[in-house]
Order: structure tokens, then sequence, then C-alpha cells
């Protein structure tokens, strides 16, 4: 069993050749063994929603990690109860969002394969149980061989896929209901989010000129996924955020700069003020630069996956953020005042619609809450919060080819 445990993950993923067919059908044999010993307690443990049957099933995925991979594909979406915890925090180095205001807490999207398996190549007459040893392992050999050169599926823009209807919009509830989550600790007004008003400013830019046009950067440095390896930068969002950089610079022949200032490696409570005289240092040097995009990943209940499927590539859902400077308790926040919030607003405005009209589902819905976050500096700044910590390094990266493009036709004019 230990030594089919180690080579089932691949055997599952690729169904077209005999090795795996066989592997398949004893990794099988093997989990209803699993099923009928542990499945009752973990059962009983789960009734109550307490952590007890997690520790079971932790146990079962050291012991047979086959089980595992199974559970992970075959487990139940969870439901709105495990966001209890989160509590809304009065601090803005806390900018993580929170339950949305219809309850569409779970944002799972399955994923589906891009192309469905083949079945199992006939090798000749010789059945299954009659290939020697040697053979399966030359099999199961090539199998790996292949998966390891094999590349992933490129990234193609998309097209208009749908509409949105912009004379609806102009009902103030459904422009809410649509586009946005505000946060409980502010408010906002039609005065602010008003259609016409969010549409007419205008986000063109030119990439004329030497110097650069875009900056990114991570308030938050220390932000990692689930496989980020640590101590590897090019693993956490810094990495996402170079990735992001070269796919502007490359496909569409933006000047970036990605600044890799870390503001919270000993405490993320000040690292908005900290990081605050550095990025006006940086506009300073490159007067240029008339788009500035603040690069986080948000952090979810472990039941929240932000992944759907894009064209086959699993590919993490992001969020545009916005400050209003504005709470319920303190009104205004005079020392928070940013100048550029109708245009910090706007941007995220049309960002999202072009993301709903070219990328359906790829987005979640703006986040309201109610301080500054650094926006202020320019009327085209952005906080996206892309994936969450339970996404993966693949997921995370995957997002960056049709942001960029987001981003470019918003930019462009387009």
């Amino acid at each position: 069993m230990k030594s089919c445990s180690a080579a089932v993950p691949d055997a599952v993923k690729k169904q077209d050749t005999i090795g795996s067919a066989m592997l398949k059908s004893l990794a099988e044999g093997a989990e209803q063994g699993l099923s009928g010993l542990f499945m009752p307690g973990i059962a009983f443990a789960m009734e109550n929603g307490r952590g007890s049957g997690m520790f079971l099933q932790e146990q079962i995925v050291a012991m047979f990690p086959f089980y595992g991979y199974y559970e992970k594909d075959t487990e139940a979406e969870d439901g709105e109860g495990k966001t209890d915890f989160r509590t809304i925090m009065l601090a803005e180095a806390e900018e993580g969002s929170y339950p949305e205001a219809d309850g569409a807490v779970n944002e799972n999207v399955g994923i589906t394969p891009a192309v469905s398996p083949e079945p199992v190549q006939d090798v000749g007459q010789a059945s299954e149980e009659a290939l020697p040893q040697e053979s399966m392992q030359e099999l199961l050999r090539a199998e790996n061989e292949a998966a390891a050169v094999q590349q992933p599926t490129a990234f193609i823009p998309h097209t208009r896929q749908n509409q949105v209807d912009l004379e609806a919009l102009g009902s103030y509830e459904t422009l809410i209901q649509q586009f946005y989550t505000i946060d409980a600790n502010t408010t906002a007004g039609s005065d602010q989010l008003n259609v016409n008003k969010l549409l007419e400013e205008d986000m063109r830019i030119s990439k004329d000129g030497d110097g650069p046009q875009i900056l990114i950067y991570h308030t938050h440095s220390q932000e990692a996924f689930a496989d980020s390896i640590p101590g590897d930068a090019t693993t956490s969002i810094m990495g996402v955020g170079e990735h992001l950089a070269e796919v502007l610079r490359n496909n569409y022949g933006y000047n970036v700069v990605h600044h890799l200032g870390q503001y919270d490696k000993e405490s993320r409570d000040d690292s908005y003020s900290v990081a605050l005289s550095d990025i006006q240092q940086v506009l300073t040097d490159y007067p240029s630069i008339q788009v500035v995009i603040d690069l986080h990943r948000d952090a979810l209940p472990e039941s929240t996956h932000l992944v759907m499927d894009l064209d086959g590539r699993p590919t993490a859902r992001f969020m545009f953020f916005n400050g209003l400077s504005r709470t319920k308790k303190t009104g205004n926040i005079a020392y928070l005042y940013n100048e550029n919030l109708d245009g910090n607003l706007a941007f995220s405005f049309q960002m999202q619609l072009k993301a709903m009209e070219y990328y359906p589902n790829l987005t979640r819905k703006i986040y309201l809450k109610g301080y500054r976050y650094n926006m202020h500096l320019k009327p085209r700044s952005l906080l996206i919060e892309l994936g969450a910590q339970n996404n993966t390094v693949e997921e995370a990266m995957n997002a960056c080819e049709p942001l960029a493009h987001i981003l470019d036709l918003v930019l462009s004019g387009e």
C-alpha cells in the first residue's frame, strides 16, 4: 500500500495508460477499507461542527496520501456559518475583506479538466494482469517524464463575453447589488457611487515617453500562498507582482517599476504609514508614473477557495478594494483625506466593468472600507486582493494575464 500511495496521484491525473488504470483500481479498494474504518468516527465528530473530525481526517491523510487527494476533489462546499469568527478590525493595516452583504461567502468555482480523459490505450492483446512488473515501471516512468515536460495551456485574451446593462445601473440599489460590498464600518452614498460619474472619468494613459507609467508595490510583502516556499520571495505575493510586471511589459508595452520594499516584516500594524514615504519617493523619482498598484492576497476562511477554471487554467479570483476615508463612528477622517477618491472609485469601477464583460466571475465585488490605504497618491490607484492564503502559487500567477488584459482595456480606453 505504501508503494502504491507514492505513485497514485500521477496515475489518477492521467488515465491514458494501462498502469494508471491498475493503480486506480488498487487505490479505490484501499480507500473503501480506510473509509469503513475511519469515516463513522469522522461523521460523528463533525456532527456538531467541531474540529475533532478534522484531526481524524488529517490522520488518514498522513497514513494514506491518496485519501487526501480524493477528499480534496470530492468534499462538499461548506456553508456560510464558518465566517462568524471574522470580525471587522478598525485598523488600516488589516484591510482584508469580510463576508459579503448578500451572504455569498463561499466563492468556490469548481475546476473541470480542459480535456476529457482519453480511454486506456490497447497495448497489443496483453491484459493488465499479464504485464510484467518491469513493463509497469517503464509505463509509469514514461508517464512521469511526459507530465514533467507538459506545457501549461497558453493564455489567450478574451473578447467581450457579455454586455453589462449600464441603464439598469442608474439605480443606486442595482449598482450596489451588482458591483459592491460595503463594509459595516463605513457608508457610501449615491453622490459618489453614481454610474455616470464613475464612467465619465478618463482613465486612459499614453505608452509614449521614456519614463515608466505603472508602479507595482506591496504594503504587505510577506503574504504567501498555500505552497509558497518559506524565504523564497518569488513564490510569495512579491513573485506574483513581478510576473504581473513582466506581462504588462512584454504583452502590452508598458514601462513598469516593481518596487520591492518590505514594510511588514516586523509587524503589519503600521505598514501603510511606514510604506508611505518610500512610495512618495518613488513617485518623485519617476514623475511619469500614472498608475499605482498595491498588490495583496486576501485572508479568508479555509473553506473558501478563490479559484476558477479559466480556459483550462486554474486561476485565482481577485477583488478591487477602495478606502473611503470615512467611518460610521467618526464620519470623514480629516487626517486621512483623499483628494483622489473620485478617481480611485472610477478606476476600480471601470476595471470591474471590463472584468465582468470579458472574464465573468473572475472578480469578486469591489470592497469598500473606511480608511485610506495610501490610495490618495494618484487618481489611478488600485488596491488588489489577488486570491487568498489557500490558493496555490500557480493559481495566483495564472491570474496575472487576465488582470493585465483588463488593465490594458481600461488604460487604452477600449
